[in-house]
């Protein structure tokens, strides 16, 4: 516990200490008298006489140093007050308005400058002022010159506002034609400096310019009206004129006199003469209407004739100051081109007419041209197939007689030759169909894996010949298209791929493409030229291969093209020389097939039907032909009946009274029924029987009734195998039944 208070001064703490050390004194001289402790006493009295002295000289220094701390501040106090007034003196010299607001919008300092033009307000800027009420003094101050459309709130709202900016940067009129320029700006420690800046000079020069521009481009404007093709005048919004141009005079005919300043425009327009008519668009009186009517007008172009040849076209329009304008345009050149054109139109109106006529007749005879070339190419390749078909069933008959290695490679050259023929007359037949208009897809769902598996089998023996690999991706998709089509359009593909690639492989794929099927052909050939690409789809066209030049018809890939456009199926081709070409087909995806049952392929060879004593009624007009499939099916112990019509045929069952177990029609018999009619006719008279309709006509309606009597169809040229197993069916029909 100390004995003084430090609260105390000095002066007050040195006297207690002294009233300490005297009590002590007394205490030691009279109070331990008698006691043995005298010395002791005296001890700790010299003792706290020395820290009394060491407090007393600290003491001492403490107010030394207070007293220079005090002169230090009042120092520091000086200069301070020194560097404000210099600060002020500064701000004072500045030549615009200065004021500074602090981080909470309170007025600091300001000079003598600053509202110096808002005299009413002066006495209001001190030390404290918050800005908002600064706006709102301003706002009210006489001195300040409002817009018409605000008032003294709004303006202070406005302004307000915009001291929320970080930079603020507008001028401000004031009474009697000044103009201030009043700028803002943030501090680091969040206050704001406003500037006020006289720019009433600036102003003045900036408006004594734009007059001068105004002046400048009035005397343009006039320089332009005067070099104008056309008239041009201008009306006030009380009508009276106030330009134009020479021109405007010399197209109207009107004196100068008439043409001057204060002009009415209902007087202008009684003075034009009796020789100016108003002829289309507007008439005088309406124009006059126009003219009167209240805001706005909408634009209005007429034309009038001025003497027996010049048209003048006047077009009329509104400005936004309520006046309006006119525009005269001398057009009488134009007419007359017109109606020269017009007469120049009549003339070729009626050219055109008979050239129609003309080429009505020749498309007419065109269509005829091309149905006559359609029905000629169908009946040449009926006639064509007739004989061909004939002498590939004598070919066959004589490879199954003979053994002899040397005679079965000729006929098998023989077959090949034939083959060909009748690959090119199956091409011609089909792109006779797709470029004919009277054909018509079956379109339905089809698995893709039925268009595939097949011509897997067909193409392995092709690519195995040339030494190639031959790889299918199976796909379980179905998908919308005419299925015979598609096939055909996969299989001219594939044959295209191994006809020209001589090592490698070739890939047959699909992959999804959005909503559509791609069926894709790959192959490792030579590749096509960009600049060949479009040219292979023609007809015959074959490139300069070895290949090409061995084999090939140049009509596949005509086909396909053909096929994939009457489909609606887009057909796509990439190929690189030297890597290789895949050809890309897009099919509508219908879902996914259901797995298919594989079944095993049934021998086209007639096994067994020596031992099954068929008798076949076979009708074929064609006399060749008939004996042809006569001889192979003799050579296969099958009975022929043979006629070459319906009569005959059913006057020859009528003298034999026999009943054949199978029948084999011809479906073009000349004149008389067809062979399904004769079928109807037989099948009354015997009941159901296998039957067979053989024809060149390959046509989808023909197909389709065969299927529709559940009757096999055999194109023409007969193939043995197919016959073969129609008749074997035939045969095991007839077992099951005996």
């Amino acid at each position: 516990m100390s004995l003084i208070n430090p609260s105390d001064s000095l002066e007050r703490q040195n006297e207690k200490l002294l009233r300490i050390a005297e009590a002590l004194m007394n205490r030691v001289e009279y109070g331990a008298e008698n006691s043995g402790d005298a010395y002791a006493q005296f001890e700790r009295a010299a003792l706290l006489e020395k820290r009394v002295r060491e407090r007393t000289l600290e003491l001492e220094r403490t107010l030394d140093l207070l007293h220079q701390s005090n002169a230090q501040l009042a120092e520091a106090n000086r200069e301070t007050e020194a560097a404000r007034r210099n600060l002020a003196d500064a701000i004072e010299t500045v030549s615009e308005g200065f004021a500074l607001f602090d981080s909470d919008d309170v007025l600091v300092m300001c000079n003598s400058r600053f509202c110096r033009d808002f005299r009413d307000m002066t006495q209001h800027l001190r030390p404290g002022l918050p800005f908002a009420s600064y706006v709102a003094k301003v706002s009210r101050s006489r001195y300040l010159a409002l817009p018409e459309d605000l008032t003294s709130d709004t303006w202070a709202e406005r302004r307000n506002r915009r001291h929320q900016d970080r930079h603020v940067m507008f001028n401000v009129q004031l009474s009697q034609g000044r103009w201030l320029q009043v700028s803002e700006h943030r501090t680091a420690n969040g206050g704001t400096v406003v500037l006020q800046t006289d720019v009433t000079d600036l102003m003045r020069l900036e408006r004594a310019e734009r007059d001068r521009l105004k002046d400048k481009q009035a005397r343009m404007v006039r320089a332009t009206l005067d070099h104008l093709n056309q008239g041009v005048c201008i009306f006030d919004d009380h009508g009276r004129l106030v330009g134009w141009n020479q021109k405007t005079g010399d197209l109207l005919s009107l004196p100068a006199r008439r043409l001057q300043i204060g002009a009415d425009f209902a007087g202008l327009i009684d003075r034009l003469d009796d020789e100016v008519q108003f002829t289309r668009g507007l008439t005088r009186e309406g124009f006059r209407l126009w003219a009167a009517s209240p805001q706005p007008r909408q634009p209005v172009s007429f034309e009038i004739r001025r003497g027996p040849q010049t048209v003048l076209q006047i077009f009329g329009r509104g400005m936004p100051d309520g006046g309006f304008l006119m525009a005269i345009t001398d057009v009488t050149a134009e007419r007359e081109a017109a109606q020269k054109l017009a007469e120049l139109n009549e003339v070729l109106e009626q050219r055109v007419m008979e050239r129609t006529l003309e080429l009505e007749d020749a498309l007419s005879a065109a269509e005829r041209a091309n149905a006559s070339k359609s029905r000629f190419v169908a009946a040449a390749s009926h006639d064509l197939l007739q004989p061909l078909s004939a002498a590939k069933l004598y070919v066959s008959s004589l490879a199954d007689r003979t053994q002899n290695g040397a005679d079965q490679a000729v006929l098998h050259k023989a077959e090949s030759a034939l083959t060909s023929a009748e690959q090119i007359i199956d091409a011609l037949l089909d792109i006779s169909k797709l470029d004919g208009d009277g054909l018509h897809f079956d379109i339905r769902t089809v698995a893709l894996h039925e268009i595939f598996r097949p011509l897997r089998d067909e193409m392995a023996v092709l690519a195995e010949r040339k030494g190639l690999r031959l790889d299918f991706v199976d796909s379980g998709l179905m998908v919308q298209s005419d299925a015979s089509y598609l096939r055909r359009i996969v299989q001219n593909l594939l044959a295209n791929a191994i006809r020209y690639t001589e090592s490698g492989r070739v890939l047959v794929g699909v992959r999804r493409n959005g909503a559509s099927a791609r069926i894709e052909v790959w192959d490792t050939g030579p590749g096509i030229a960009e600049e060949d690409q479009n040219a292979i789809f023609e007809e015959f066209r074959r490139l300069d291969t070895k290949a090409s030049r061995n084999e090939g018809l140049g009509l596949g890939l005509a086909i396909v093209e053909r096929a994939c456009a009457r489909l609606g199926h887009p057909l796509g081709l990439w190929s690189e020389v030297g890597r290789g070409s895949c050809f890309m087909v897009n099919v509508p995806i219908a879902g996914r097939a259901s797995a298919a049952v594989t079944q095993n392929p049934r021998s086209a060879r007639p096994v067994g039907l020596s031992q099954a004593g068929l008798i076949v009624l076979l009708v074929e007009n064609d006399p060749q032909l008939s004996r042809a499939v006569t001889v192979m099916l003799e050579s296969w112990d099958v009975s022929v009946l043979q006629a070459a019509s319906a009569e005959e045929a059913l006057s020859l069952l009528a003298d034999l009274q026999i009943e054949p177990d199978a029948l084999l029609l011809d479906y073009q018999l000349g004149p008389g029924p067809t062979g399904i009619g004769l079928y109807h006719s037989l099948k009354e008279r015997m009941g159901a029987l296998p039957c067979a309709i053989i024809s060149a006509d390959r046509s989808p309606e023909l197909r389709q009734d065969c299927k529709a009597l559940d009757l096999t169809f055999l194109p023409k040229p007969l193939d043995r195998h197919r016959l073969g197993q129609f008749l074997t069916a035939a045969a095991d029909a007839l077992c099951r039944m005996g």
